[in-house]
């Protein structure tokens, strides 16, 4: 599975979206213009001492995360999609794309994109859920279609036995 920022603007949505990427093998994709550098404390604290176990690729723009990865199936999360997330059947090696938190996705892409953009439903009073949050969200949906492959399905008890 896969997970695509692009252009992401805060740094502790970006550790908290890499942190869940490693809890769930899923390699991230970062498009730039980024928000912050790489290095920050910010990004760093977020992710906790996880953030050396990520999988993640930076690209200069779209057309080069493109250019990179041809014919990757491509869901773009936005706010505008007819079809909500749970509506759609994600391959294991799709790529789940969310917009930078001020503005989302361009138009211009989803436009290319009609039938593999989804959206979370909300009240519609709120703008948009938190960007952490909304990868969280709709990544768990295709991991679970997906029977959680690789990851583990059971928990332990740290001092006593179940």
């Amino acid at each position: 599975m896969n997970v695509v920022l692009l252009e992401p603007e805060m740094p502790a949505n970006t550790g908290n979206i890499g942190r869940t990427c490693v809890a769930t093998g899923t390699r991230l994709h970062l498009i730039e213009p980024l928000g912050f550098r790489l290095n920050e404390k910010a990004i760093k604290r977020a992710g906790l001492d996880y953030w050396q176990d990520l999988d993640v690729t930076v690209y200069d723009n779209y057309a080069d995360f493109l250019e990179r990865n041809p014919g990757a199936k491509i869901y773009m999360a936005t706010t505008k999609a007819h079809k909500v997330y749970t509506e759609v059947a994600y391959e294991p090696d799709c790529y789940l794309m969310f917009g930078k938190e001020s503005a989302g996705i361009p138009e211009e892409i989803l436009l290319k994109h009609p039938d593999t953009s989804v959206r979370i439903p909300m009240n519609s009073e709120i703008r948009s859920l938190n960007l952490s949050n909304s990868v969280a969200i709709v990544l768990y949906e295709a991991l679970r279609q997906n029977q959680f492959a690789g990851m583990q399905m059971q928990g332990e008890l740290h001092r006593l036995h179940w």
